[in-house]
């Protein structure tokens, strides 16, 4: 029961900072909402720092949880720098496309990224939440995997920018979209574009070296 009524208050808790931000939100607001006491809500929190606190710890794992059942490599590059080397491009289209629904879809993750949204410029703590989560994060993340198609660190952050740039657009524009599965369909499809042209890159880079090496050789 007690476990129950924590996991109450962490989604009650969040879908309020969602609507009125964090700091807009108090302890008195939470257990409003539940239909609770403030004193029956400490015995389960201690404070509203607390509730974020094990709120972003969720956030946590629900990432180390998706990286690992789409074969992605952690959020740690250092640790993992063989496995951004060996990430097909085409596993990152599917994993993209599952962290797009995550982030807009699973009311959890969404109610966290916006109110993450909402405090960015009124916290400097989660203004930095919403940059290791939906921003400069996301950004070196993919730089890093596309590390191995680039001749230079910012090469590849150049292709992270072309590549993230327009899905974290999206995310705005799918929150007041009628026909939102159509946005998801502009974001398969500017992946798509993406794709095609990083490998239509390569295949000119490969035709060009083998005729250099031609006439090396003749």
């Amino acid at each position: 029961m007690a476990e129950g009524t924590k996991e109450r208050i962490l989604r009650t808790a969040l879908e309020l900072f969602a609507q009125n931000g964090y700091l807009g939100t108090s302890m008195n607001d939470i257990a409003g909402q539940l239909g609770i006491t403030k004193a029956a809500l400490y015995k389960h929190y201690a404070s509203k720092q607390e509730i974020l606190d094990k709120i972003v710890e969720r956030m946590n794992k629900m990432d180390y949880e998706r990286a690992e059942a789409y074969e992605m490599p952690e959020t740690e590059p250092d640790g993992f720098a063989e496995a951004y080397l060996h990430t097909p491009i085409q596993k990152i289209r599917t994993y993209s496309l599952a962290q797009f629904d995550h982030w807009t879809k699973e009311p959890f993750s969404y109610n966290f990224r916006k109110m993450l949204t909402l405090e960015q410029y009124r916290d400097s703590k989660l203004a930095q939440l919403h940059h290791d989560y939906l921003a400069g994060g996301p950004l070196e993340y993919m730089a890093a995997i596309f590390r191995k198609l680039a001749d230079s660190d910012e090469e590849a952050m150049q292709l992270a920018l072309e590549f993230y740039g327009p899905m974290y657009l999206l995310y705005s524009v799918y929150d007041g979209a009628e026909e939102k599965e159509s946005v998801s369909s502009l974001l398969a499809t500017h992946i798509d574009r993406f794709i095609a042209k990083v490998e239509a890159g390569y295949r000119s880079e490969a035709a060009g070296t083998a005729v250099l090496s031609r006439r090396n050789n003749g």
